[in-house]
């Protein structure tokens, strides 16, 4: 064994006897402000935040790709974005990390009844609505005013756009089918071709098009589709067929006429079946 890989192994072990204490112990000595690493120092809850962001959407992508090794790394990404915040926080006089674990774990004691408590109800519909029913009585405990707060506004615009639209659902406040939600589409669309025909300036454009957008999630949303995913299965649709368009060209796109991509893209489109 060589002296770092020795040295490796001794700094392992020192760090606690289980992989969570060790895991706590790494940040603690990250952050410490005389030994640590200047990076891990400087950082605050405003400059991670961004980080616990992008790494849950690497979890996600490792999920997409059915790649349970690269799952497990992103995990232990994600979780280290967990203990870096919580680390910050014990700094600050605030909550542990163990604070964080006993919190989510007295909310799923009172979300589920069903399993904790003398409720006997199991099915996963009617446990829907009701964990919705629990944390609606959970916000108005914490004093909410509104039926749409705690939707987060970091959210994605698709993602946040379907919460706000279900949350407002609950009151009754949506369209009774798909078909008029269709018809608000072509209503919507049609107003941006009238801002453009009329050359609106680009503030009212881009409302016209965010208007669009909201309309076409919230027919996502009744039809049982998850925007986000559709959209995400389209991103990566959309980049197979161009890499296709690349890789068989034979010339440099920039030099081909836009029917000679096309002819490739539907090219592209049979290699899919």
């Amino acid at each position: 064994m060589s002296e770092k890989s020795a040295a490796h192994i001794a700094s392992f072990n020192a760090l606690g006897d289980t992989p969570i204490e060790r895991l706590k112990s790494l940040m603690a000595r990250l952050r410490d402000p005389q030994t640590g690493c200047p990076w891990d120092i400087e950082q605050t809850f405003a400059t991670i935040a961004p980080y616990t962001i992008e790494e849950a959407y690497e979890v996600s992508d490792a999920i997409d790709k059915n790649d349970m090794g690269e799952l497990k790394e992103e995990l232990g990404d994600l979780l280290l974005q967990v203990i870096f915040h919580a680390q910050m926080s014990k700094e600050q006089g605030e909550f542990h990390f163990d604070d964080v674990c006993d919190t989510i774990v007295h909310k799923m004691i009172s979300r589920h009844p069903h399993v904790f408590g003398d409720e006997s109800e199991r099915d996963s519909k009617t446990q829907t609505l009701e964990w919705e029913k629990l944390k609606e009585k959970e916000r108005g405990q914490k004093g909410s005013a509104s039926i749409l707060d705690g939707i987060a506004s970091a959210l994605p615009a698709l993602m946040r756009a379907e919460k706000l639209q279900k949350r407002a659902a609950r009151v009754g406040f949506d369209w009774p089918n798909a078909q008029q939600v269709i018809a608000k589409i072509t209503e919507e669309a049609e107003e941006v071709a009238e801002a453009l025909a009329l050359g609106e300036p680009q503030h009212r454009i881009h409302e016209e098009v965010g208007d669009l957008l909201f309309a076409v999630t919230n027919l996502a949303r009744k039809l049982g589709v998850d925007p986000e995913h559709a959209l995400r299965d389209t991103n990566r649709k959309f980049t197979t067929r161009f890499q296709y368009i690349e890789t068989n060209a034979e010339r440099a796109m920039s030099d081909m006429s836009l029917d000679e991509m096309e002819a490739l893209w539907q090219k592209a489109k049979t290699q899919e079946h």
